[in-house]
Formats: structure tokens, C-alpha cells, sequence
């Protein structure tokens, strides 16, 4: 649906949440329900549905959301209220169309929602059993969640079973990284103003780091992740889209299909990788028995009980393959144990072409950049040069420009909100803006397959790293190389 011809969230009668006593439900997207409806944006009539395998009631299911929500805040007593009532639960099959059927007796009439929180192994046959047993119409949104397949040939096939189902406009990808408000502001700091447009390009821009780092071990997912590892299950969705967020052209208009048209064009000029460049410009690492954040951490091997050739870390040399940033390399890396909990882009820009300062000050030089945070804390701050104050020989110093709205609005108390209030709002409006097209999908799935069939014609494997470490010793020769360093 058309930015400019939204939809009023009063027609969403029902919201499904299948897998709706799961964690990521739990963790996240009832929390954020609850939300919105505390905050008054959510319909007055609007169900909201969870739906599992396990049997229960909606008696049941109310006690359970509580105490999901209550173990991360303080309930308000008329919000909750309100929320409470909208609840509902069914055990079903919904992979099968008499499970399906039993569902279709509790939804509504309007437009329904249906957010597949399940392995997405099951996809495919969910979209079969909800169309037989009547759930899904022609107004029947349906959103996913990442990832979608495990190789471009799985995704095709879950896309297929989606869009025999489902118009392409009414199948909303969920990437969550793409509802943080850093993310967003991104948009309006390249989009907004003029002071970077005009130097964003290789003719001012060295290189860019993007950085996802995570503290905590693989754990109860571990069937799940040694399966697909740290390219497929973060490099494939957040990794490339905030690639393409830094790196896409300005869109004509701030709608769904232009401004995913860019991002595909990103995709598309990524150069491919070959056996010779992976070896070069990639490494695979797998954490070890180490110390994060002071305590004493066990292997990956240790954790999921055999040997394992998944890798837990992945850092990349990419190239954008077109004018804007011929020859302006991306470096991309992501892990599992690592030191910090870090979600960071950073554009470094490149160093002066001549120094007017003595000696002493020229040393002091630092090329400007400017470093997007995401997590833990949201902030975008540019480096500039400056004098330090003193009477004796001029001596430069860097200094940050900081343009967080929470220090500037004086917000550093306020709620931080959870990425899925704003996508599951879009969702209730129909707005597809920060959602994921498919050929966008599919074309980030031939760039990570093209990386991992590389890896195995060169067979390459994952190289140890000790846990709390930032990983394998090749991650710092990747980018050193150059003469660059990582921004730790």
C-alpha cells in the first residue's frame, strides 16, 4: 500500500500472533503491544490473538502475558486493564487446516494481521493451513520474521508459499534493526541536510565500519544457530541493511517501493566474492573458553556437546560496486562473546591533504568521522579537530559533536522504546517503508550464499578466539592492512 494512501489501524480487527507463548513474543512483541495501547495507538476493537501447539485458555494466556511483562517493568493498573481484555489464545496446528479452522472461529471481520513468530521452517505450511481453514483473505496481512530461508533456494521456496497466499503488498519482513531510532534518523541525517550529501561519496569518505557485537553465548538457540551461523543469522539481514542504509542513493520520495528500490540497487552492486578474495578478505571464528564481563565462559563446542564448524564471528572486506563508492571499502563484522555489547556504524572520512599547523600539531591530526551508535546507547556524534586551549604552541585536539536527541531534549530518563512498537504500529497502518521487499531478500541470499560457497571451494574454517575477545587475530589484519584500524 502506497505511503501516501495509509491505512486507518481502526480497520485491523484482529492480530494473530502465531508462536504466541514463544520467547520472541514474550521478549518482545507483546511487551511492545502493550505499548502502543498504553499510549493510546492502538484501536479500541483490535484483538490480538496468541497462538500455539500447547493447550490453553485465554484465562491462561492473560496470566502468562502478565508475568512475561511484569518481570521487565512496572504494569500501569488501567493500561493493563484495557490490554488484558483484548487477549485471547488458541491451541492450534495451524500447519493443518482443522487447526486453522478452529482459529478462523475467533478472528474478526476487517482486516487481520498475522505475525509468523515461528522457526521459519514452518512458514511455508502455516500460509498453506491458514489459507484452507479460511484465515488469510485478500485483506490479510502477513509478517515475517528474519530469516527467511536458510540459502537463496529456501527463501524462494518460502516466498513462493507466501505469495500463493498473499499480494506481495500485504507481506510485511520484519528486520527489527530497521525500527531503531538511530536507524531512522539516519535517513534524515543524509536526507535531511546538506552539509553531507555532498561528501558522501570516495571523494571525502576513507572507509565505513559497521560493527554488531553481542556479549552473550548462543544458549537455548543452539539448534537453531548451528545451523546457520553468524553470516546467514546476522550478516544476511541487519549487517546489509544498514550497508544499505549508509549506501543507497537518495530515493525520489520517502514511500515503501522507493526507497527499497535503492537498497536493491546496493545489493546489486556488491561485488561478488570468489575463492581468491574470501581468503583475503573474510574470516570465520569460533569462540573458545575465555572471561566476558568478569566471568569465566565455556567454548561454543562445550555449549551445543560436539565438534562444530559453525562460525560465531564473521568480519568482511565488502565493495559497492558503483560510481558513488568506487573504491571505498565497507568493513562489516559481527560475534557472538565479544567484549561489549556494540552496535555501531562509522564513516571515516579521509585524512587532510596538507597540515598548516607546526610539527607538534600535525601529529594531533585525526581524520573526521562520524560514529553512529545503536546499542546500548543511541547517539551520532562527529569528530572534529580542535585547538586545545592553552597560551604556549597551538596544539589540536578531537572533540565530538554529539546530536543525541536524548541529551539535547533532556530524554536521558524517559523510556527507551523497544524497535517493534514502531513496526508493528507501521504494520497496523500498512506502511511498508522499513520492511523487506523480496527481491530484496533473495538478492541479499546470492551475495551470502556466493560468500559461503566461496568459503567451501577454499575450505575455510573458523579460527578459534578466546571469549571476550574481539576475535580472531585475522579481523585486525583484515582491516590494518590498509593502514585503518578497527574503532574498538
Amino acid at each position: 500500500m502506497p505511503f501516501d494512501t495509509m491505512s486507518d489501524p481502526a480497520d485491523v480487527s484482529t492480530l494473530v500472533i502465531l508462536g504466541g507463548s514463544g520467547d520472541l513474543a514474550r521478549r518482545m512483541l507483546l511487551p511492545s503491544l502493550y505499548h502502543l495501547d498504553a499510549d493510546g495507538l492502538l484501536s479500541p476493537a483490535l484483538k490480538i490473538i496468541g497462538v500455539a501447539r500447547a493447550e490453553g485458555d485465554g484465562a491462561s494466556y492473560v496470566k502468562d502475558v502478565k508475568a512475561a511483562i511484569e518481570s521487565r517493568e512496572e504494569l500501569d493498573a488501567a493500561a493493563w486493564k484495557r490490554f488484558a481484555e483484548r487477549l485471547d489464545y488458541c491451541a492450534a496446528d495451524v500447519t493443518k487446516p482443522e487447526g486453522a479452522a478452529c482459529l478462523a472461529g475467533k478472528v474478526g471481520e476487517g482486516v487481520r494481521i498475522i505475525f509468523f513468530a515461528l522457526s521459519p521452517s514452518l512458514y511455508s505450511a502455516a500460509c498453506a493451513g491458514l489459507k484452507a481453514g479460511g484465515v488469510i483473505d485478500d485483506k490479510t496481512r502477513l509478517v515475517l520474521e528474519k530469516p527467511i530461508g536458510r540459502d537463496l533456494e529456501t527463501s524462494k521456496a518460502i516466498n513462493a508459499a507466501v505469495a500463493a497466499v498473499a499480494d506481495e503488498a500485504n507481506v510485511f519482513r520484519i528486520d527489527h534493526y530497521l525500527g531503531k531510532e538511530t536507524v531512522q534518523n539516519l535517513l534524515a541525517l543524509r536526507f535531511a541536510n546538506t552539509l553531507f550529501e555532498p561528501l558522501w561519496n570516495a571523494t571525502a569518505i576513507d572507509h565505513v565500519q559497521i560493527t554488531i557485537a553481542e556479549t552473550e553465548k548462543v544458549g537455548d538457540r543452539w539448534a537453531y544457530y548451528d545451523e546457520y551461523g553468524a553470516l546467514r543469522d546476522m550478516l544476511q539481514n541487519h549487517l546489509l541493511q544498514l550497508l544499505c542504509l549508509v549506501a543507497m542513493e537518495p530515493p525520489a520520495k520517502l514511500d515503501p517501493d522507493s526507497t527499497r528500490d535503492e537498497k536493491v540497487k546496493v545489493l546489486r552492486s556488491l561485488k561478488p566474492a570468489t575463492r581468491a578474495s574470501v581468503i583475503h578478505d573474510t574470516v570465520r571464528g569460533q569462540y573458545g573458553a575465555g572471561v566476558v564481563e568478569g566471568q569465566q565462559a565455556a567454548s561454543y563446542e562445550t555449549e551445543v556437546g560436539r565438534p562444530s564448524d559453525t562460525e560465531t564471528f564473521v568480519a568482511l572486506r565488502v565493495e559497492v560496486d558503483n560510481w558513488r563508492w568506487a573504491g571505498v571499502p565497507f568493513f562489516l563484522r559481527t560475534g557472538k562473546r565479544m567484549p561489549e555489547r556494540l552496535t555501531q556504524i562509522v564513516i571515516q572520512f579521509k585524512p587532510l591533504p596538507h597540515s598548516i599547523f607546526g610539527t607538534a600539531a600535525s601529529e594531533d591530526l585525526e581524520s573526521n568521522r562520524l560514529i553512529i551508535d545503536l546499542q546500548p546507547l543511541e547517539d551520532i556524534s562527529l569528530v572534529m579537530m580542535m585547538k586545545r586551549p592553552g597560551l604556549g604552541d597551538t596544539r589540536l585536539q578531537p572533540l565530538p559533536l554529539s546530536l543525541s536527541l536524548a541529551k539535547t531534549l533532556g530524554d536521558d530518563g524517559g523510556r527507551r522504546r523497544i524497535a517493534y512498537e514502531r513496526l508493528l504500529l507501521d504494520v497496523l497502518r500498512g506502511d511498508r517503508t522499513l520492511f523487506v521487499r523480496r527481491d530484496e531478500v533473495e538478492q541479499a541470499w546470492t551475495f551470502v550464499d556466493g560468500v559461503a560457497s566461496a568459503w567451501a571451494e577454499a575450505g575455510m574454517k573458523p579460527r578459534p578466539y578466546p571469549a571476550g575477545n574481539w576475535g580472531p587475530s585475522g579481523a585486525f589484519a583484515l582491516i590494518e592492512r590498509g593502514g585503518r584500524t578497527w574503532n574498538d
